[in-house]
């Protein structure tokens, strides 16, 4: 409970923007008219389990935005409501977590770690180049039956037909969450892991977002993020890094 008030008080000081998935969402097609666009990206994210290096996706893409639909891929946002500047909207969006045996050294006689789908409410606010914002998210395939609650700042900075945005957000997880991507039951346990049971962990990242229209007629934007995990995941017997980066390059064109 200490984390849930720590992360509200700090997003009252941040007040409203986009999670990353968000952006993904939204921040892409900032530029364009409503309608049907396609694309393609590629995301890298360095794990920090051991023995497992980083996971590379390549993501073919097709969207579309309207006047309160948008959808970008696998990333589903729709307004329910705008007043003034604050925006209340569904969401739903991928989890890209977990690991199967195949992975690593470390996973050799677990359970399978599966991948997900999130469903929640944002609450944003965003004024001139000013944006912050406050999501909850839950688990909607019971894999983790896990919640996040994520609180970000971010400001856009204009130079010519550039657009940089960077951003820090704060996110919390749940038990569930963490004991399912980072515990360890007592059936698992081997020479290389020991039992662990998860707590909820609070993460704090930095981002870097490029963006800009001048190529090839459409629309082109790069996503670093940078984040520091709570010390209720790196403890786990499974992680051996306190920090990642993730990356991600997305192309996209309207039709």
């Amino acid at each position: 409970m200490k984390n849930i008030y720590k992360i509200l008080i700090l997003s009252l000081f941040f007040v409203p923007f986009y999670t990353f998935s968000e952006q993904k969402t939204a921040s892409v097609t900032r530029e364009k008219s409503t309608g049907f666009l396609y694309g393609v990206g590629i995301s890298v994210n360095k794990e920090i389990y051991k023995g497992y290096s980083s996971r590379t996706m390549p993501l073919p893409l097709i969207g579309y935005k309207g006047e309160n639909l948008s959808i970008f891929g696998p990333f589903v946002s729709y307004k329910l409501k705008e007043v003034n500047h604050f925006t209340v909207s569904a969401k739903l969006s991928p989890r890209f977590q977990g690991f199967d045996e195949s992975d690593s050294y470390i996973f050799k006689g677990m359970e399978k770690r599966k991948s997900s789908l999130d469903a929640g409410v944002s609450v944003d606010y965003q004024k001139n180049d000013w944006k912050i914002g406050l999501s909850s998210m839950f688990d909607v395939l019971n894999r983790s039956n896990g919640f996040e609650i994520k609180s970000s700042f971010g400001r856009v900075y204009k130079f010519g037909s550039v657009f940089l945005e960077p951003s820090i957000s704060l996110s919390l997880l749940d038990k569930n969450h963490v004991d399912y991507y980072y515990g360890v039951s007592k059936y698992e346990i081997n020479q290389d892991r020991t039992v662990y049971s998860g707590k909820s962990a609070f993460n704090k990242n930095v981002g870097l977002s490029i963006a800009t229209p001048i190529f090839f007629g459409g629309y082109t934007r790069l996503n670093l993020e940078y984040t520091w995990f709570d010390k209720s995941i790196t403890d786990s017997p499974l992680v051996e890094d306190k920090s990642s980066l993730q990356l991600l390059f997305v192309f996209t064109k309207n039709f």
